[in-house]
């Protein structure tokens, strides 16, 4: 076929025309995708410097290990494009355990004491959240002393000795037989700038609260008032919603329940797609974040958590708070005397952390703690009491433990304390032959005792179980037991006590 030279020329212009609006085509989309990946890429640099040196910031002078800044920006990354993950502390054992801090802050009177102390734990095998609250006028030792103080007072005490978090870690660790792997504190301006950063949390108040003696500035009162429902609240009344206790008839505990109830809305919305696009919020967050939040996670392990948190499931969280409220609460209301005051404080309402610790590590299956308590009750075992200790009432105190706290039926005391010769441990003795071990293990753990499968031949008794009581257990049952309506009344005057002694020191 003969083409002749126009036409030739006319099939040129075509294909040149053709491949010139390829290339505008090739060209518009190329200057769209760079006006679209140019304020990405400075989205994303801006915040991963920004990140690098808020993390620094809230690790502050216990930050020990230092990164390049590739890893840095690796870890800042890591949630949006996949690459090894850090590996957490505790992982690898299938639990991690982060201890929360609420504390008052340097502008704040009380700074350094927490009213908040809370153990968050992820089960990475099951991908469950727990959350286990210690109230804060619990009575434990300080590590490595001989001397008793509330909880709230540890952290104030590590930060004077250049200790920051270990004292009262070592403290929970003690009480809940967990290792702590990660700390977090944040203060009382973190907590209301952080939820106004994040444009305030949607939460539904389970009663109405209505308090006139609310702190106030300068240690004045005013008036706080939040009605029973759903409320969308601000950083300064969500602190209020969280600090009340007043006129909530569960006190303390009410608070700490309100406590959970708060940590996880702020939870659901600081991950939430609409925070994490808005440039000018997330730039507050990170910002009040370094100003008011003291950890020890890495910057690198927070690219892990945020993974983490995509898989567990933050809906059915189990929340658990330690307190003195029921018949089958873990603690009791007691009091120990500072000067002339009385100063009203909780322990464990058996001698020990055991129950505590049998919460704690059981948290994410508590049907096995309820499972033990139903073969318990039906072993249905006779129990003795003898009194061999210089203690007149600790028949009594531990009678009264193991019937109203245990549910422990058949129990008598067959002897009071009338020895000249005293026992230094407390023993119980298995008449059973071994045929009901859910009470043996109950009783030594709780009382706490040891065991012995000999027959006491100065005891002549036909029951299941006998206990001798000795000396050992003097002092864990020191605590009288006070009625939580007192235990309310005092918390305004303790707290004026508190503070009063607080600046006299």
């Amino acid at each position: 076929m003969y083409i002749s030279r126009q036409e030739s020329q006319q099939l040129d212009e075509k294909y040149i025309n053709k491949i010139n609006q390829k290339e505008r085509i090739r060209k518009i989309f190329l200057f769209i995708f760079v006006l679209l990946i140019l304020p990405l890429i400075s989205y994303l640099g801006y915040f991963s410097w920004k990140a690098i040196s808020i993390t620094n910031k809230m690790r502050g002078s216990q930050n020990s290990q230092s990164s390049t800044l590739v890893q840095d920006v690796r870890a800042i990354i890591s949630p949006i494009v996949p690459a090894a993950a850090q590996p957490l502390k505790g992982e690898a054992d299938g639990r991690i355990n982060i201890l929360l801090l609420g504390a008052a802050g340097e502008k704040n009177a009380g700074a350094g004491l927490t009213d908040t102390v809370m153990i968050m734990s992820v089960d990475t095998k099951n991908k469950k959240v727990a959350l286990l609250s210690l109230p804060r006028d619990l009575y434990v030792n300080i590590p490595e002393t001989q001397t008793f103080t509330k909880i709230n007072s540890l952290y104030k005490i590590g930060l004077s000795q250049n200790l920051g978090t270990e004292i009262i870690k070592k403290a929970v660790e003690k009480i809940t037989g967990l290792t702590i792997n990660y700390y977090l504190v944040v203060n009382f301006d973190g907590f209301t700038k952080i939820i106004n950063d994040i444009g305030g949390i949607n939460i539904v108040s389970p009663r109405d609260l209505y308090d006139t003696t609310y702190p106030g500035p300068n240690y004045s009162y005013e008036t706080f008032s939040l009605s029973k429902g759903f409320h969308t609240l601000n950083g300064k009344v969500a602190l209020q919603y969280v600090r009340e206790r007043h006129s909530d008839p569960e006190g303390d505990f009410g608070r700490a329940k309100r406590q959970q109830q708060v940590i996880q809305a702020v939870k659901s919305k600081m991950f939430s797609m609409e925070t994490f696009f808005n440039v000018g919020r997330l730039n507050d967050i990170l910002t009040t974040l370094g100003d008011n939040i003291k950890t020890d996670i890495s910057l690198e392990e927070i690219g892990s958590f945020v993974n983490l948190s995509k898989n567990v499931d933050t809906q059915n969280i189990n929340n658990i708070v330690a307190d003195a409220w029921k018949p089958d609460s873990l603690l009791k209301v007691s009091h120990v005397i500072v000067g002339d005051v009385a100063a009203f404080i909780l322990v464990p309402r058996v001698g020990n952390y055991s129950e505590i610790k049998d919460v704690a590590q059981n948290i994410f299956n508590q049907a096995e703690l309820k499972k033990r308590q139903q073969e318990i009750a039906g072993e249905n075992a006779s129990i003795e009491i003898f009194n061999q200790s210089s203690d007149n009432q600790l028949a009594n105190k531990v009678k009264k433990l193991l019937t109203e706290n245990l549910g422990l039926k058949n129990v008598r005391i067959v002897q009071e304390a009338n020895n000249s010769t005293f026992l230094s441990q407390t023993t119980v003795y298995d008449n059973s032959n071994d045929l009901k071990i859910f009470t043996a293990d109950e009783l030594i753990k709780k009382l706490p005792a040891v065991l012995s499968t000999q027959n006491n031949s100065a005891i002549n008794s036909k029951a299941d179980f006998v206990i001798t009581l000795g000396e050992d257990l003097v002092s864990a049952y020191k605590f009288e037991t006070d009625s939580i309506e007192d235990y309310n009344k005092a918390q305004d005057s303790q707290a004026n006590f508190d503070f009063l002694k607080e600046n006299q020191n």
